[in-house]
């Protein structure tokens, strides 16, 4: 199975838009492989997508499932610059970090590396981000290989970018634990031992945790 959720991947436009119902493409090949999900669900793909899934999976080909989007020609973000006040939620919406910005200053969009999945446009507070086509030619005709593979590239880096975030704030608050314990005291006069046992318990219960969702990671 993982090798059909392989070749499928390779053939959706790695748009990473979520329409489909799913957190990103692989995800979605997954459910497909698997049977749990129509080869109808990627309007970013078209019917060409549709039919490439199709020929994958031995399926009849079908309309675009009209609960998840309609074929449409490709569109690009733009961010109005009078009204962004730099709040920095579409640059953590969008999943090929192509905006570039940082907080409280005016944010833009990297059009060449846009992927017009509209992530950004819901995250933000001020409706300065719209959405506008770029060519009339829809699915496959307006998305090419080597545009697919590249937001395939930067949405991996992405996810490796957050894993890394994660990562660096459980170390953190690994060591800020490991320091309060060492520091409690094994007597004191303004708390009774009852309650140091008790704050010492729920500190070594939560180092517990952290290292073990560090090792499970390694």
């Amino acid at each position: 199975m993982q090798g059909l959720a392989a070749a499928i991947d390779a053939e959706l436009p790695q748009t990473q838009c979520t329409r489909c119902g799913y957190p990103d493409c692989r995800g979605y090949a997954q459910a497909v492989a698997a049977g749990e999900a129509g080869i109808d669900r990627c309007p970013p793909g078209g019917a060409e997508g549709v039919r490439r899934l199709a020929t994958l999976t031995g399926q009849p080909t079908r309309p675009l499932d009209a609960g998840c989007g309609t074929e449409a020609p490709r569109m690009v973000a733009f961010i109005d610059e009078a009204w962004c006040i730099g709040c920095t939620l579409c640059i953590k919406a969008c999943p090929v970090d192509c905006i570039a910005g940082a907080t409280k200053r005016m944010h833009t969009v990297i059009e060449n590396e846009c992927t017009g999945c509209e992530l950004c446009v819901p995250a933000c507070p001020v409706d300065c981000i719209v959405l506008e086509p770029i060519t009339a030619a829809t699915g496959w005709a307006a998305w090419s290989p080597a545009q697919a593979e590249q937001a395939r590239r930067r949405y991996a880096a992405h996810r490796a970018r957050l894993a890394q975030a994660e990562e660096d704030t459980r170390e953190r608050l690994i060591a800020k634990a490991e320091t309060k314990l060492a520091d409690l005291p094994a007597h004191s006069r303004h708390q009774d031992p009852e309650t140091l046992d008790r704050k010492r318990s729920v500190i070594e219960a939560a180092l517990a945790r952290a290292r073990a969702q560090r090792a499970s990671r390694v």
